[in-house]
């Protein structure tokens, strides 16, 4: 038992993140020098209600609950203590999405998640009219689609707001959202580092003919950044989030913010010219830019860091899911000869043996859509392994294709920006289970995006601590850094990882696998077109 740490919690100096993700929330305690010193989580899924993907609102309060509870658990096996008070806590969630309240703070209709994709007819009329692209997952699109559905709730909407900034106005009273998460809500003028006041007078002369009694700055919450007064626990808020009754009134909360940012923070990428990538089930790279692109592209997405600087945001719906059900093949195939299995022994194996492959892959291509993958066009899944007859069919080909697969949309996104907008990048630090096995996706993703990837063993605490990280800013933050100072400097300490850089045979190999990648797109279409 560390007594140092016991002492922290004791004296109220410990900072609490939250973090609800799509499959588990996660709490995460850090004592004042940054490092975790406790941890709870919760078990959670989303539900198809009405052919929209929705959490409730007793799932939410109930897994924060459970959350919070393993947390005290774990906090009483390790230290024997009870937390009574804290230095800080900070809220973070999955990004986008759509919760509307009326002035009686009754939710209007079941929450509206970011996996939700009914919205393309207003995410199109939208960014057409605000010359910018607006996903189907933003907050807006949303909005803007039970509009045009002509929706009998919308007429009483009072607010609206993500996840993230639901649970922070239940617990403060406050309704306002972090730059970061606001930024998937609605664009933010890079200038103001606000709402675009532009696009809120385009949308509110698009809706006037409805004869709404709100304008769109009424019901959105307001903006925020890293460090700035967000509101304190109230009674009401510290009963919701502790029903023991130990937890006190009156912690300051920082400012709630999306997964996003929080993963910027976490892998120490918030600072321009930096950038993180997040390779696992779903991939996304973010690049922290210096200035904004020349024009809107649909395969990128613009949303800020929680200080508010403009990043490029490429988010692919696959990742690692065929690859692993590929190593699961091998697992099958070492138990039916009776060997012992043993599974970071099979992926460290092939993993490494797919360097000994050739730099293209010998021909052979992998699409890995599980799901459908909206930059190469794809409405629905469907994984596939194609060869002809005269590539170079062997193991370490294959499993260096399908290697080349996890990040090969990744690589299609992010070569708009580096070769088409000339983006500038100084360091791009990995995280997620593509990196687990040691120096492999490192290798293989640095020569999809022609640049130097670093990987940190903190990286893989994951947004809760990144949500800490912002709760620790906001009052630990004597001498007023800069958030991206405050990382470098107070948290990381200069720290930036273990870095790997391409090889010229290895960007050639994986352009031309890209190439080929592209040129055979039409059989996965075709396979997506017939019935399976």
């Amino acid at each position: 038992m560390s007594l140092i740490a016991k002492q922290t919690i004791e004296s109220g100096k410990a900072v609490l993140g939250i973090e609800l993700g799509s499959t588990r929330i996660k709490a995460v305690l850090i004592d004042q020098d940054n490092k975790p010193i406790a941890q709870g989580s919760h078990t959670w899924e989303n539900q198809l209600v009405d052919g929209l993907w929705t959490y409730s609102i007793d799932a939410i309060w109930n897994g924060l609950q459970d959350c919070y509870a393993d947390l005290r658990k774990n906090v009483s096996e390790l230290y024997g203590t009870e937390i009574e008070t804290l230095a800080a806590i900070g809220f973070s969630a999955m990004m986008h999405g759509y919760m509307a309240f009326d002035k009686s703070e009754n939710i209007l209709v079941p929450f509206r998640t970011w996996r939700n994709t009914n919205t393309g007819q207003a995410a199109a009329a939208l960014s057409e009219l605000f010359v910018y692209n607006i996903p189907l997952r933003w907050s807006i699109s949303h909005l803007y689609q039970a509009i045009l559905n002509g929706e009998e709730h919308v007429k009483d909407i009072e607010f609206f707001t993500t996840l993230a900034g639901y649970v922070h106005w239940q617990v403060t009273g406050n309704k306002v959202l972090g730059i970061g998460d606001a930024s998937g809500m609605l664009p933010i003028d890079p200038e103001t580092k606000n709402y675009s006041a532009e696009m809120i007078e385009k949308f509110d002369n698009l809706v006037a003919p409805k004869g709404f009694d709100w304008k769109l700055t009424d019901i959105l919450p307001k903006v925020l950044l890293a460090g700035e007064n967000a509101g304190s626990l109230t009674e009401e808020g510290a009963k919701k989030l502790d029903p023991s009754g130990h937890l006190k009134a009156g912690i300051p909360v920082c400012p709630p913010e999306g997964d996003a940012g929080t993963g910027m923070v976490a892998t120490n990428a918030v600072k321009q010219r930096t950038g993180n990538v997040s390779a696992g089930t779903s991939s996304f790279s973010m690049i922290v830019l210096e200035k904004d692109l020349s024009k809107p592209y649909e395969m990128i997405d613009m949303v800020t860091t929680p200080d508010g600087s403009l990043v490029a945001m490429v988010h692919c719906n696959n990742c690692t899911s065929d690859l692993n059900a590929w190593v699961n093949l091998f697992k099958e195939y070492q138990e039916l000869m009776g060997i012992p299995v043993d599974m970071n022994e099979i992926y460290g194996k092939l993993y490494n043996h797919a360097l000994a492959g050739d730099a293209d892959c010998g021909g052979l291509i992998s699409y890995n859509y599980i799901s459908g993958e909206p930059i190469t066009g794809m409405e629905e899944g469907r994984p596939m392994f194609v060869r002809s007859a005269g590539d170079k069919f062997n193991l370490a080909n294959f499993m260096r294709a399908h290697l080349h697969a996890s990040v090969g949309v990744l690589k299609i996104g992010n070569d708009i920006l580096f070769n088409e907008e000339k983006i500038r990048v100084d360091r791009i630090t990995g995280h997620g289970g593509l990196f687990k096995t040691k120096g492999v996706g490192q290798r293989i993703l640095a020569a999809a995006i022609n640049s130097p990837i670093s990987v940190m063993e903190t990286a893989g605490e994951g947004g809760a601590w990144g949500m800490a990280l912002l709760g620790s800013f906001l009052v630990n933050n004597a001498d007023k850094r800069s958030l991206e100072d405050y990382l470098e400097e107070v948290v990381f300490g200069g720290n930036t990882g273990e870095e790997i850089a391409p090889t010229q045979e290895d960007i050639e190999g994986f352009n031309a696998y890209i190439e080929n990648y592209k040129a055979c797109l039409p059989i996965e279409a075709a396979a997506v077109k017939a019935k399976k």
